[in-house]
């Protein structure tokens, strides 16, 4: 096609708007996107039968509640955390935790306890013993008192509670807050990774793209605490084989603590009555400011107030 041609067509369908009514933000990015597709169509001689096909796939995401995957799966979480360790780095702050993708299954609401919780609701069964431990501190290393470290995890199926029934409301979900030190600590098991649900819109992609739909072992945190802008990050499990080949691009280096494992003996010692893995790790915050990129969004989140 000829670009006099797209360029008429894309007057055409912009046309209609009004001046000085609706939105102008949306206006300015929704031209914008179009403009880029109907090019792309063009020069990439996308058909009417894979535009429709594509209608099709979008509206079975929809249903299937997979655009959260997609998001990752695609890297446009991942961009999006891009963008915003640029705007930092232009701020002149350098994060000593980096952030990473906070994913589809956060829900809202977790029991809160102080300074320590365990994470399982019901015992896991064959699952290896976890304790993780650390001090949430601020940009020059002192402790943050007070601060909320909001976790959440899969169970060894793979699976969220809340959006997997089988399992009790908030399993694997806790609020912690750290205490005069800045100290948390948590019990859990070692969890593993996930893959997309096999058929649905993202793994269909992902093979479509020659890539595959799995995560690694990770564990999810959200910290946040009053004049700090609030930490959204996860860990991956040690000697995970997906650590760096992760579908939804989150794996950071400095996001994957060493492992300690303990012997009974060994484990007897520290006053724990049973062999278990070890983490100790820091969260490291910066102080707020109207100047830098806010740490919250309003993504719409999963909560059982509502």
């Amino acid at each position: 096609m000829d670009q006099a041609v797209i360029d008429a067509a894309i007057k055409e369908i912009t046309s209609q708007e009004k001046a000085g009514q609706g939105n102008e933000r949306i206006k300015e990015i929704t031209n914008r996107l179009m403009s880029d597709l109907f090019n792309a169509m063009a020069d990439l001689d996308i058909t009417s039968e894979e535009m429709w096909k594509a209608c099709n796939f979008l509206t079975q995401a929809g249903k299937s509640n997979e655009f959260g995957l997609l998001y990752a799966g695609l890297g446009i979480e991942r961009f999006i955390d891009v963008k915003m360790d640029w705007e930092d780095a232009q701020a002149g702050i350098e994060l000593k935790t980096p952030r990473t993708i906070e994913g589809p299954l956060y829900v809202a609401g977790a029991p809160e306890f102080n300074g320590f919780a365990e994470l399982e609701t019901v015992a896991e069964p064959d699952s290896e013993r976890l304790y993780m431990s650390g001090v949430v501190r601020d940009e020059d290393g002192n402790p943050i008192s007070n601060a909320k470290v909001e976790v959440w995890h899969c169970n060894l199926k793979g699976l969220y509670s809340i959006f997997d029934s089988s399992q009790p409301a908030y399993n694997l979900r806790r609020s912690i807050i750290t205490d005069a030190e800045g100290r948390y600590e948590f019990k859990s098991f070692v969890p593993v990774g996930y893959a997309c649900p096999p058929g649905g819109s993202t793994d269909t992609l992902m093979s479509l793209l020659g890539r595959h739909g799995a995560r690694p072992a990770h564990i999810h945190f959200f910290v946040s605490a009053p004049t700090y802008r609030k930490l959204t990050t996860q860990i991956n499990i040690e000697g995970d084989p997906l650590t760096f080949d992760d579908f939804a691009f989150a794996t950071r280096p400095e996001l994957v603590p060493h492992i300690t494992r303990l012997s009974l003996e060994e484990a007897k010692a520290t006053g724990k009555d049973e062999p278990y893995a070890s983490i100790s790790f820091d969260f490291n915050m910066i102080h707020d400011s109207d100047k830098i990129v806010p740490g919250e969004n309003q993504r719409t989140r999963v909560s059982l107030d509502k």
